[in-house]
């Protein structure tokens, strides 16, 4: 028997800061890939995206790239360069989520505890317990 793995991943129940409620469902999988591509689509200019299409989503090599754009090799590496160099700096800087780094995308900011302020009694410090001595 030929078993079938799942296309979609597995929802997930997430914290939120919505006023509506504090948790939701959500499939992160999708949603990056979803957000990815729409990110492409409003940065690339038509020519760029078309390349972006042909050699990163769907997988063609240089040649096949360059025979079916009908441009060279070093135009196509050229606008390789200029559309990876465009991309990561829009994923880096995307308000209000940035999509990279990918863990801060997935999982967002982790902490345990929270950070607690701790105060020092003066006759606990030990400024107090060592004295100074006259530089001469």
């Amino acid at each position: 028997m030929i078993r079938k793995e799942s296309i979609l991943s597995r929802p997930y129940l997430q914290h939120t800061s919505s006023p509506h409620g504090k948790l939701s469902w959500g499939r992160k999988d999708e949603e990056y890939a979803a957000d990815f591509m729409l990110v492409v689509k409003r940065t690339l200019t038509p020519a760029d995206y078309k390349i972006f299409n042909y050699h990163f989503i769907l997988g063609a090599d240089w040649r096949l790239c360059c025979r079916k754009m009908n441009i060279d090799k070093g135009l196509f590496f050229h606008s390789i360069y200029r559309i990876t160099a465009k991309l990561g700096r829009t994923f880096a800087e995307l308000e209000p989520y940035a999509l990279y780094p990918l863990h801060e995308y997935f999982y967002g900011e982790q902490r345990s505890t929270q950070a607690k302020v701790v105060e020092i009694r003066k006759e606990q410090s030990l400024s107090a317990k060592v004295p100074l001595s006259k530089v001469a």
